[in-house]
């Protein structure tokens, strides 16, 4: 049966795929924006590492007056914690569960499959990731907020799972506080997140992108 996926930007490695790594962008952005921090992270030259990122479609967003851009989900209020369209959220999620499962299809082993997310890609991720049916081999939360903590159904077979959150010290498009929060919630339901926080705004920094290639190397014994 044939299905549709989200559109992405592959970037294949030099050795053959061993690894994937599905990374989703922030509100307004697309696939191509993380494309270039690839050679920055420190992979051996061999990594064997697929990078997925794909784009989201374009909605009306009620915080930008409706106007369509690329998103994941509608943002109703920008509260601090804001108020989403968690069905729109949901099923975004979906969609990257899609392309976990074309990942396994293709040769990849769910262990080695890691979920990044920034800003609304990450809350995107949050959700992918933690309800995954399979195991997985990590989730990146960068720069981002765990918009459906009250309301996702945990996979008992990403209990284990390896979490690193990165936020911003500066940050107030989404406040620190909701990283803290993020975290504490984790902790709470008995997932041990990392964290690491940087003096930068709403962005990635050099170290930040650094520390990102440790995790994927340890994560994915690279």
């Amino acid at each position: 049966m044939l299905m549709d996926y989200l559109p992405a930007v592959e970037i294949e490695p030099k050795s053959p795929a061993t690894a994937a790594v599905i990374w989703l962008h922030g509100l307004g952005a697309d696939g191509h924006d993380f494309v270039s921090i690839i050679p920055e992270l420190g992979l051996p030259p061999d990594h064997g590492i697929r990078f997925i990122f794909p784009h989201a479609p374009e909605m009306p967003v009620t915080i930008n007056g409706g106007y369509v851009m690329p998103a994941w989900y509608d943002i109703l209020e920008m509260s601090l914690d804001r108020k989403v369209d968690v069905v729109q959220l949901q099923a975004s999620a979906r969609e990257v569960g899609k392309l976990i499962e074309r990942e396994i299809a293709r040769g990849i082993p769910s262990e080695r499959i890691v979920i990044a997310g920034f800003s609304q890609g990450g809350a995107v991720a949050y959700q992918a990731a933690l309800s995954y049916p399979k195991p997985l081999a990590g989730l990146l939360a960068l720069s981002t907020y765990f918009a459906t903590a009250d309301t996702l159904e945990l996979s008992a077979a990403n209990a284990p799972l390896p979490i690193h959150i990165f936020h911003g010290k500066q940050d107030t498009v989404v406040q620190i506080v909701l990283a803290h929060k993020a975290q504490r919630w984790l902790g709470e339901h008995g997932y041990a997140a990392a964290y690491s926080e940087y003096a930068m705004e709403h962005n990635v920094c050099a170290a930040e992108i650094v520390a990102i290639g440790q995790c994927l190397r340890a994560w994915l014994q690279q």
